[in-house]
């Protein structure tokens, strides 16, 4: 059986691969539950598929991502370098949501939509570390 804590990993990547694993795991169920019609309004104009798809689509990825990071540490670079994309990928949804000032998951201000921009980047950053 695979551990979840390989003796080769040192401690702040096991941290980071963790945590970012449920946080994707918990976004991604949020995707497909409680949270759907807030990520569905984030989902920009361009996107040529159906906001609910998208936001199922992204739910299953994330959750996908997410259970990998915390159970497959040994393909924690594969699984890190596509999360840090999938980070990438999706930013364009906050930009909507900051230039459009869509209210979501307690964004109500410019402000607040406008700090969270640079949650996105700390996220990368955080699959990157986690990939090692």
């Amino acid at each position: 059986m695979t551990s979840l804590l390989p003796s080769d990993e040192p401690t702040s990547r096991r941290v980071a691969r963790l945590a970012l694993g449920t946080i994707l795991t918990t976004a991604g169920i949020g995707h497909l539950t409680f949270q759907r019609k807030e990520f569905q309004a984030q989902v920009p104009d361009f996107v040529p598929v159906d906001p609910d798809l998208t936001v199922v689509g992204s739910g299953v990825a994330e959750i996908a991502l997410g259970t990998g990071l915390i159970a497959l540490p040994k393909h924690r670079r594969t699984i890190g370098t596509v999360a840090a994309a999938f980070f990438v990928a999706v930013f364009p949804g906050n930009i909507h949501q900051y230039r459009n000032k869509i209210d979501a998951f307690g964004l109500d201000t410019d402000r607040k939509r406008f700090i969270r921009l640079f949650g996105q980047p700390a996220l990368v950053a955080a699959a990157w570390h986690a990939r090692g």
